[in-house]
């Protein structure tokens, strides 16, 4: 049962972030967004850690020390801020880069997603944001990349989805400044 239950749930989650995606205008975005969750090495990690309530990265982590099926996955998918590393060039020490706005807007999709189906009736537009606050990935992110998600997600909590959607594809996707940046 947890290979079909691991299934559904990334197929709910992959449908809910091409809606998401869609509404801000990244079509092709929505339509490739998390198909490496298909390949076997996310898949089957997937599904031996399947509870339905959290990422299984999560508890392959706790079990192994490491996710494999996370480490496949953030290498391959630029929507997640670990993507966004490289070394510099003066320091020769890896450290975290900008992310392009349309990346930026696909991670506020794939957020909104991801507290949706393992919160369910507990969702609100405020859940994405207590959920990166209480995190420690915050930290680890570009400063920039950081202030602008936190910006989006405050907006979604404040204003809802339609707002925040509208936004990103009329401001942030056009290259607009962001209110700090005026």
């Amino acid at each position: 049962m947890k290979p079909w239950k691991h299934f559904k749930t990334i197929t709910a989650h992959r449908f809910a972030v091409r809606r998401g995606c869609f509404r801000m205008g990244l079509y092709w975005q929505g339509l490739t967004h998390d198909l490496s969750k298909y390949s076997p090495v996310e898949f089957w990690n997937g599904a031996r850690y399947y509870q339905g309530i959290r990422s299984p990265n999560a508890a392959e982590r706790e079990e192994k020390g490491f996710s494999e099926a996370w480490m496949h996955h953030k290498g391959r998918n630029r929507h997640h801020y670990e993507y966004w590393t490289d070394m510099n060039r003066q320091s020769k020490v890896y450290e975290a880069v900008p992310m392009p706005r349309k990346y930026l807007a696909e991670m506020v999709a794939d957020r909104i997603a991801a507290c949706k189906i393992y919160e369910g009736k507990r969702y609100d537009t405020g859940s994405a944001l207590r959920y990166l606050m209480r995190s420690r990935e915050k930290d680890l992110m570009h400063p920039q990349t950081r202030k602008e998600l936190e910006f989006l997600l405050t907006m979604l909590q404040e204003q809802g989805e339609k707002e925040t959607f509208r936004y990103i594809r009329k401001e942030v996707l056009k290259g607009k400044p962001f209110p700090w940046e005026a």
